[in-house]
């Protein structure tokens, strides 16, 4: 995935204060009739469609490739919007497609196409320039306002034109999922809207939550899901190593709100407790800004698929560390068999593992598998509720 570093320095998004910014006039807004402002539509050969093949790498080193086939008749909708990526040198994204949107399109959004049509619209979003700036002590100077502007004119589009009553699942991660949860609490949350929702995903962000409950906070009455058959509900979570828990400068996995904690649910297992994830991982790691996966098979011969489901190798809990609240990751290492015992996902840069970011490179690889299943279990409890 090599232009996966956008992902990490998306994770400085959910610092920057929501700045009290003008919206574009409505004619400066994308058509998003337009096809061209979608970086994903159903039925195109897009970043959507792309290669989601996976090779099946057991304990005892044994290989086997798992194809991919999206559905051909997909009984609900997906609507992603993509972290930070945008390599423009504008404080704001274009709206032109570049590889880095197709990129983590490709590896975060595609294979909900396993039982969904996918819907990506391009956005106007805050870019790697603009957040590379502040980093470094320059003023903020993006317009969030626009960024979110877009996402609320691609979904109004999509519900007026595409939508015709069918099931959504709303898929984010760190910018997106900032987005998707401003666009719940202005025009979802508590609104008959929401019962077209079959969940939300908001993943690699904080939401906030009451201390001890399932629902307030950021959203007023949209709840955390607890289990695979609610809809309506809310998955969303921050990874760390288990034994490498955010340090006291993490901005991920704590709120600012008294009274609330950064909500945490492990799509292994919504009910609670630690849980094998069905994963799928980038076969060379996570990309620029992340070291190499090692060897999946030590002497094995060469992966040859995008993709690596390694069974048994990762497990995930929701665990509270002071005033962290995050996704706990355990790699299930054992030296006796030839399997690799390790998993890339840090954020490196300098040869230096900036332990305040965790595992935001690989929010979703190490679920993916779960999220994916969720999807389609929460669409068919979404359909009997409706029936």
């Amino acid at each position: 995935m090599k232009l996966s570093i956008a992902t990490f320095v998306a994770a400085a998004f959910m610092a920057m204060p929501a700045y009290a910014q003008t919206a574009p006039a409505a004619a400066l807004k994308p058509d998003y009739a337009d096809k061209a402002t979608w970086l994903c539509l159903p039925g195109r050969a897009d970043a959507c469609a792309a290669n989601q093949d996976a090779t099946i790498v057991a304990a005892n080193g044994t290989q086997a490739v798992e194809p991919f086939k999206a559905a051909a008749d997909p009984k609900f909708d997906c609507f992603y919007v993509y972290p930070t990526v945008s390599l423009d040198p504008t404080p704001n994204s274009d709206m032109n497609a570049g590889l880095e949107e197709r990129t983590v399109a490709t590896f975060q959004a595609a294979r909900f196409a396993k039982y969904c049509r996918v819907f990506a619209p391009l956005y106007r979003q805050i870019t790697l320039g603009a957040l590379r700036t502040v980093m470094g002590g320059g003023a903020f100077t993006a317009n969030r306002a626009m960024a979110y502007g877009d996402v609320k004119a691609a979904w109004e589009h999509y519900l007026a034109t595409e939508n015709k009553g069918r099931g959504v699942v709303l898929i984010g991660h760190s910018q997106g999922s900032g987005m998707l949860k401003e666009l719940i609490a202005q025009e979802v949350d508590g609104k008959p809207v929401s019962a077209r929702i079959i969940s939300a995903m908001l993943l690699g962000t904080n939401v906030a939550v009451p201390e001890g409950k399932t629902v307030g906070g950021d959203l007023k009455a949209f709840p955390l899901c607890t289990s695979a058959k609610q809809t309506g509900c809310l998955i969303t979570y921050v990874t760390f190593r288990a034994d490498a828990p955010p340090p006291a400068t993490s901005r991920f996995g704590v709120v600012e709100q008294p009274g609330m904690i950064a909500a945490c649910t492990n799509p292994a297992a919504l009910a609670g407790g630690k849980a094998v994830t069905d994963n799928y991982l980038g076969t060379r790691g996570a990309g620029l800004g992340s070291g190499i996966q090692a060897p999946w098979v030590k002497d094995g011969p060469t992966v040859t698929t995008p993709f690596v489901k390694a069974p048994g190798l990762v497990s995930a809990e929701c665990v509270r560390r002071g005033k962290f609240s995050y996704l706990a990751v355990t790699v299930n290492a054992d030296p006796a068999d030839p399997r690799t015992d390790t998993i890339a996902g840090d954020v490196v840069i300098l040869n230096k593992i900036l332990s305040d970011w965790g595992l935001h490179l690989i929010d979703m690889p190490v679920v993916m598998g779960n999220l994916v299943e969720l999807s389609n279990v929460q669409a068919k409890a979404w359909a009997a509720k409706k029936r």
